[in-house]
């Protein structure tokens, strides 16, 4: 898959450098998948949900959460929000949905 926008969880992870090694690991792991349905994404990230139109996944223990756009038929994800728990929990995000 490729990836847009990986600058965005560049500037979260110099706010969040906890969340460096996390979000490094994912870039690698998705960079290298080919996903065809949210079958094969759950089985790479099985805590994976489907919200609306939009993929989040537990990032760094569950300690944030990343929220994606996934066109599976072009092998894209975008990221749309990278997000510490309580700024998850506030639901600002949804919007996008």
């Amino acid at each position: 898959m490729h990836i847009i926008s990986p600058h965005k969880l560049r500037q979260f992870w110099k706010r969040h450098a906890d969340a460096e090694s996390s979000l490094r690991a994912w870039i690698k792991h998705v960079t290298r998948c080919r996903w065809n349905n949210f079958a094969d994404i759950r089985a790479s990230y099985p805590h994976a949900d489907q919200v609306g139109r939009l993929t989040v996944f537990n990032i760094g223990g569950n300690k944030f959460r990343l929220v994606v756009a996934i066109h599976l038929n072009r092998g894209k994800v975008f990221v749309r929000h990278i997000l510490t728990h309580s700024e998850y929990d506030s639901g600002d995000w949804k919007r996008d949905v």
